[in-house]
C-alpha cells in the first residue's frame, strides 16, 4: 500500500526513509483524470517489486510548498529519490511497460544487494555479474590481495577502469619486484595509513627511474579515494615531485 506523504512527514517518510530504500512520489490531485488512470499501474508495478522501492503520494493540491520546492507544473508527476535526492522522473500517465523500466533504474539492482551485504561471496557473486564496476572488483582484489592471492586480484583489476584499479595493480607489480624502500609504504597502505604512505611514496618519487610511472599511478589511486579536502594537499605534492 502506498504511504501518504505531506509537509509534516515528508522529511522522515520520503527523504531519510530513501536512504535505506528508494521512494517513489507520485504527486497528484483527486481532480486530475491522468492521476487516477497512473495511481493504480504504479501501485500494482511497486507492489510487484516486493518492497524493493516504498510509493508515496502526495497531494499538490493539499501541499503548495512542497509542489513548487519540487517544481510540479504538470501532473502526475512521478519523482524517485534516493539517499534523499531526486535521481529519476517522469511526467503523464505512461503505460506499465514504461512504468517497470523507470522502476528498473530506481530498484537496487542484484549486484547492488550483493556489494551492499560485503561478504567475500557475495562481493564474488557480484563481481561475476558485473566484472567492470569498480565499486565490486576493488573491494574483493583488495581482499584477494591481502591474502597473497595476487594473480586472481590482477585478473578482476585488469578488467575494470579507473585509477583505483590502475594504483591496485601498480601497487601489486612493485610488491612483487620486492623494492626494500617501498615496503615501508605498503604497511602503512596495509594498515589503512593512507596519508602515512603518501607521504614516503611521494619522497620515493624523485629517484625512482623506471619505476616513476607504477608510482604515480599508485599515488593517484590512493588520491581516488581520499576526500577531496583530504586529498588536495598530497595532490599539490605529487605536481612538485613530478614537475
Amino acid at each position: 500500500m502506498p504511504i501518504d506523504v505531506d509537509s509534516s512527514n515528508f522529511q522522515t517518510e520520503v527523504l531519510e526513509r530513501s536512504r535505506q530504500t528508494p521512494v517513489v512520489v507520485d504527486f497528484w490531485a483527486t481532480w486530475c483524470g491522468p492521476c487516477r488512470t497512473l495511481g493504480p499501474v504504479l501501485e500494482a508495478a511497486v507492489e510487484a517489486r516486493d518492497g524493493e522501492v516504498v510509493l508515496a503520494k502526495l497531494d499538490t493540491d493539499a501541499n503548495p510548498q512542497l509542489s513548487q520546492r519540487y517544481q510540479i507544473r504538470s501532473i502526475p508527476a512521478v519523482k524517485a529519490f534516493r539517499d534523499g535526492a531526486v535521481v529519476s522522473e517522469f511526467v503523464g500517465a505512461i503505460p506499465r511497460a514504461s512504468v517497470d523500466r523507470f522502476l528498473d533504474g530506481v530498484a537496487p539492482s542484484e549486484t547492488d544487494q550483493l556489494l551492499a551485504a560485503g561478504d567475500e561471496a557475495s562481493l564474488r557473486r557480484a563481481a561475476n555479474l558485473s566484472p567492470d564496476r569498480a565499486d565490486v572488483v576493488i573491494p574483493l582484489a583488495r581482499r584477494l590481495h591481502q591474502r597473497g592471492e595476487d594473480d586472481e586480484a590482477l585478473a578482476l583489476l585488469r578488467k575494470v577502469p579507473g585509477f583505483a584499479a590502475q594504483g591496485l595493480i601498480a601497487q601489486i607489480e612493485l610488491e612483487r619486484a620486492h623494492v626494500v624502500e617501498l615496503e615501508p609504504a605498503w604497511k602503512e597502505l596495509g594498515a589503512g595509513r593512507d596519508g602515512q604512505a603518501l607521504d614516503l611514496l611521494l619522497a620515493a618519487l624523485p629517484g625512482s627511474g623506471e619505476r616513476r610511472e607504477q608510482l604515480r599511478r599508485v599515488v593517484i589511486g590512493v588520491l581516488d579515494r581520499m576526500q577531496p579536502a583530504e586529498a588536495s594537499p598530497y595532490r599539490r605534492k605529487l605536481a612538485s615531485a613530478l614537475y
